[in-house]
């Protein structure tokens, strides 16, 4: 998980020995590498004798997981589905980790989301895609639609019953968001690649990393995430 990976880098850079092909933070990261997140390479991990493993329930398979406890390797198992929750299994990871307390940048994300400055007017609505062909968006009970909201910006598709429904591109249009929030991760939507879809709507495209990790960059993503947001509203 490389929001996870990043938060150990940056405290405890001693205990880590593998990685995610996909942890990218922080960039001078050299660790044995993995696999996946859906596809790990489990004699890799074996191999490397680790203590503990970290993993998320949301993005590692519960047969992988079963499979490492088997081979008598304990899994501590995250489960993150808001801002607050996501402060809570930080500190539990990295005490799980061995750190004496927590570290300064926990404390200043904690200060960071205590009181957030709203991103745009009240009562701003968005649909926020995550993929496209087919195009999937946020829905119910997400770490990054917790972060949108407490920037003031509600998910119209926060009450649906998958948490990255399919929504064809015409429902999209047709909920009528006041935004489009466009994130570069996991679609990389840039400035050519996405808003064309939305003809006549802001569209804010936003940093994955700040919108969607929990970890060191919590501190700055309010200020990062509000920046963006407020200028899709000029």
């Amino acid at each position: 998980m490389p929001s996870l990976t990043e938060a150990i880098a940056e405290t405890l850079p001693e205990v880590l020995v593998g990685a995610t092909d996909w942890c990218t933070h922080p960039a001078d990261l050299d660790l044995t590498r993995i696999g996946g997140t859906k596809n790990p390479a489990l004699d890799r991990i074996l191999a490397l004798a680790p203590d503990l493993v970290i993993a998320n329930e949301e993005e590692n398979r519960a047969p992988d997981l079963d499979a490492l406890r088997t081979a008598g390797v304990p899994v501590l198992v995250t489960e993150v589905r808001g801002v607050p929750q996501a402060f809570r299994e930080l500190e539990r990871v990295l005490t799980a980790c061995g750190a004496s307390g927590r570290p300064r940048w926990l404390d200043e994300a904690e200060r960071a989301w205590s009181a957030p400055t709203p991103a745009g007017p009240g009562g701003t609505t968005a649909v926020v895609p995550i993929w496209r062909r087919p195009w999937m968006v946020l829905g119910r009970a997400t770490f990054a639609g917790d972060v949108l909201a407490r920037l003031g910006v509600r998910n119209l598709f926060e009450d649906h019953p998958g948490r990255y429904p399919r929504i064809p591109l015409d429902e999209l249009l047709d909920a009528a968001p006041d935004l489009v929030v466009l994130p570069d991760e996991p679609y990389r939507f840039t400035a050519v690649d996405g808003p064309e879809a939305f003809p006549g709507l802001p569209c804010a495209l936003l940093s994955g990393r700040h919108l969607t990790w929990y970890g060191p960059s919590l501190a700055e993503a309010p200020r990062v995430l509000g920046e963006a947001l407020r200028a899709a509203h000029r």
